[in-house]
């Protein structure tokens, strides 16, 4: 098994110049299809399978569903000029809650597609210069502006693309 730095020790240096955001929104975008492309020809039995008390494929997939709530509050927080960004669950209660092994399949991926694109269409229609505005990220104690926060997002959504290949290739599939 791959030694991953754990998402929560985690740094992010975020040099880059905001008119970067168009590429981070495409990344942000892409997730979804990114998502149903590497879970498509999976069998239940790999998509639900836990492994050292770890989330299975399909609860990694539905916990990036699970955070889509998040994700819509802080661009709320961003468009109010808020000082502070509200703070993630680490616990992740409500992805243990869930119980994604429970639920079939194309409803997480339907569900997270339908969220995603409808966050993926609000930044769509924002004006440029919205991308700039920042706020405190409270975990990282960082200001963030939205377009770091956006990198932040698809950095996040790629950690557990990454896991669900690593669980898939374990499994010699």
């Amino acid at each position: 098994m791959i030694n991953r730095i754990k998402w929560t020790d985690r740094r992010f240096d975020f040099k880059f110049p905001v008119e970067l955001y168009p590429e981070v929104i495409e990344r942000v975008r892409g997730t979804a299809a990114r998502l149903e492309d590497r879970l498509h020809d999976l069998k239940p039995d790999l998509l639900t399978e836990r492994r050292e008390g770890r989330w299975s494929i399909q609860e990694n997939a539905g916990h990036l569903l699970d955070l889509e709530s998040l994700f819509n509050q802080r661009l709320d927080e961003y468009l109010a000029n808020s000082a502070q960004l509200h703070a993630a669950d680490m616990s992740n209660l409500k992805t243990f809650a869930a119980s994604h092994n429970d639920v079939l399949l194309p409803l997480i991926l339907s569900g997270f597609r339908r969220q995603r694109l409808r966050l993926v269409d609000r930044l769509d229609h924002l004006e440029p210069d919205v991308f700039s505005r920042v706020s405190l990220h409270p975990r990282l104690n960082t200001p963030m502006r939205l377009v770091d926060m956006l990198y932040f997002q698809a950095e996040h959504d790629d950690y557990h693309l990454a896991r669900i290949s690593e669980l898939v290739l374990s499994a010699g599939r």
